[in-house]
């Protein structure tokens, strides 16, 4: 018998990827951490500053709904090309899709199940009647309600959507835009690169106005605590609770279920599998950075080349487990506490417009906090300004969800291959238990 080592078993040296270049974004963790600090200090010391300084918060917010339009446009465009892509090449791309849709699906509705369950922003009860919460209250209500969402579908041209800013018309254009390339088969791909430029452009807008969030989270958690006091750093606190919760139990649940009935093995060894790659991800917020080990390491655990050429690179735009969590949870998170009740036909909305929102962007540092923007601007009844209350602890659950997304494209790639008998289970053993192909106990 052999003993088994202690780590898990690294892909050859000859596959390992390039090192990856350090991202500095961890300096804007920490400066939002000295933001939430001193917003929380200075509400709870002064509550009449504090409730003043909201301007900043609601400008922050502001600039992200700017880019709320083009980044829609873009990652619906860019997804449903990537569906074409992935259903070309026959089976593996279809089942993956399936797996997807699916998968989504069960991560939104546990994200609405826990926010019903645990109620995270009952306790932080914002008033109607001044202030914040009747500008909030009022910007819920002015959306005339479900019957004016399906009414006000169609914009007045192509373009208006994107000039008036009106979300639902943007997701509409897009829909036809992405569906009209696609039937130009070959000939589209011009335009496919053409939107992919334009993303790139958009997302280094993006980048630089996240860096303005220190300022953002110091100005919106100084004005809600100076509103409410200390409850509300309680409840902000029960709510990235329930998120890490949410996800563990999805992961380790859900997800190490499935792992077992496709492929016999635990969702431990996996998660200590991929443990390295954690760290990156974590200073990052970003589950981009591990692509390439994830590549790598999955090809050694016995999955087939093409088969991770297919499922893991569309599963970043389109199997965002944590990314959807986040979205339902801090919804009805926002809902919750400015008192507004969802009823079960809006939270439906709120998945099916999430389950589209959420695509495409799952790599970009921050994309969390703007498709939840551009859910809820679709969403008629949950306040879009309501943002400035999470905007504080949003940097804090970046790394959960990167992470969700991370360990579920991990799985879903070898459920696939499983499926495909495209996994050389051996090999998947023998990295999973960190020893060398074809060595037994």
């Amino acid at each position: 018998m052999t003993q088994q080592s202690d780590t898990a078993a690294e892909p050859p040296a000859d596959r390992e990827p390039k090192k990856e270049r350090r991202d500095r974004t961890h300096w804007l963790y920490i400066l939002v951490i000295v933001g939430v600090v001193a917003g929380v200090v200075v509400g709870l010391v002064a509550p009449h500053l504090g409730s003043s300084l909201g301007v900043l918060g609601t400008l922050f917010v502001n600039l992200i709904k700017m880019m709320i339009s083009p980044v829609i446009f873009c990652t619906i465009v860019l997804g449903i090309g990537s569906v074409r892509k992935a259903a070309s090449v026959g089976k593996v791309g279809g089942l993956a899709m399936a797996y997807f849709l699916i998968m989504s699906t069960i991560a939104l509705a546990i994200g609405l199940v826990v926010g019903n369950l645990i109620k995270p922003g009952t306790g932080l009860n914002i008033p109607h009647g001044s202030g914040a919460g009747a500008k909030l209250a009022e910007q819920a209500h002015s959306g005339g309600g479900t019957m004016e969402f399906f009414e006000n579908i169609i914009p007045t041209t192509l373009l208006s959507s994107l000039t008036v800013g009106n979300v639902l018309q943007t997701l509409f254009v897009a829909l036809l835009v992405g569906f009209g390339i696609q039937a130009m088969g070959p000939s589209g791909e011009p335009l496919v690169r053409g939107v992919r430029l334009i993303q790139t452009l958009i997302f280094r807008i993006l980048s630089g106005i996240l860096w303005l969030a220190p300022i953002g989270a110091f100005g919106a958690m100084a004005k809600v605590v100076g509103d409410t006091g200390f409850d509300a750093v309680v409840q902000l606190g029960v709510l990235m609770l329930a998120f890490y919760l949410t996800c563990i139990i999805f992961v380790f649940g859900v997800l190490g279920a499935l792992l077992r009935a496709a492929a016999g093995m635990s969702i431990f060894k996996l998660v200590r599998y991929l443990a390295r790659e954690y760290l990156l991800i974590v200073a990052t917020s970003s589950s981009e950075s591990a692509l390439p080990r994830l590549i790598a390491k999955l090809e050694h655990a016995g999955v087939e080349q093409t088969t991770v050429g297919i499922v893991v690179p569309t599963g970043y735009s389109f199997n965002l487990d944590g990314t959807n969590i986040y979205m339902t949870l801090a919804a009805l998170f926002i809902a919750q506490a400015v008192g507004i009740h969802l009823p079960l036909t809006e939270q439906v909305l709120l998945v099916f417009v999430a389950m589209l929102s959420s695509k495409g962007a799952a790599g970009v540092t921050g994309a969390g906090f703007i498709t939840l923007a551009a859910t809820l601007s679709i969403v008629p009844s949950v306040p879009v300004a309501g943002m400035a209350l999470i905007l504080g602890i949003d940097r804090f659950m970046s790394q959960g969800r990167s992470l969700t997304n991370f360990i579920g494209n991990a799985v879903a790639t070898i459920v696939v291959a499983r499926w495909e008998n495209a996994l050389d289970r051996e090999a998947l053993a023998a990295a999973l238990n960190g020893r060398p192909a074809g060595e037994t106990l």
